[in-house]
């Protein structure tokens, strides 16, 4: 048995109580797309056509991307022989510093296992704790 509520009597002296706004609904922003969204739907425009401003910054974006790369073959180009030896030069300079590296950290892991072999079982069981 559920109780009427006390407004729907009549009753002049009472407040009735008005219906809450939703906030997304009453947001400006809100409005602004909604009203965009009913003009594309008149103008017969599909959901699929982007607004004008996100189709100008991805044309900009593009020809932003194509310049650079024009820009860089024509670096490319404009390199001399000489320039292109040095930096070939320097690839493999780079390349036997990477190789000296993990040798020497190779041979870093070899000795860390070393003195792991000779520590109490409780300080391996914590290094691998600390691991993961």
């Amino acid at each position: 048995i559920l109780t009427h509520p006390d407004y729907l009597d009549g009753n002049p002296d009472l407040i009735k109580p008005k219906k809450l706004l939703n906030p997304v609904k009453a947001s400006k922003s809100h409005q602004e797309l909604h009203r965009e969204l009913l003009m594309n739907h008149k103008r017969g425009l599909g959901m699929e056509s982007k607004p004008e401003l996100q189709r100008v910054l991805e044309h900009r974006r593009r020809n932003q991307l194509i310049r650079q790369k024009k820009e860089e073959e024509e670096a490319k180009k404009l390199q001399s022989p000489f320039e292109k030896e040095l930096q070939k030069r320097h690839q493999r300079l780079d390349q036997v510093e990477l190789n000296n590296s993990d040798s020497s950290f190779l041979q870093l892991e070899k000795e860390q296992e070393k003195q792991e072999d000779h520590a109490p079982e409780f300080i391996k069981v914590k290094e691998n704790l600390r691991r993961t």
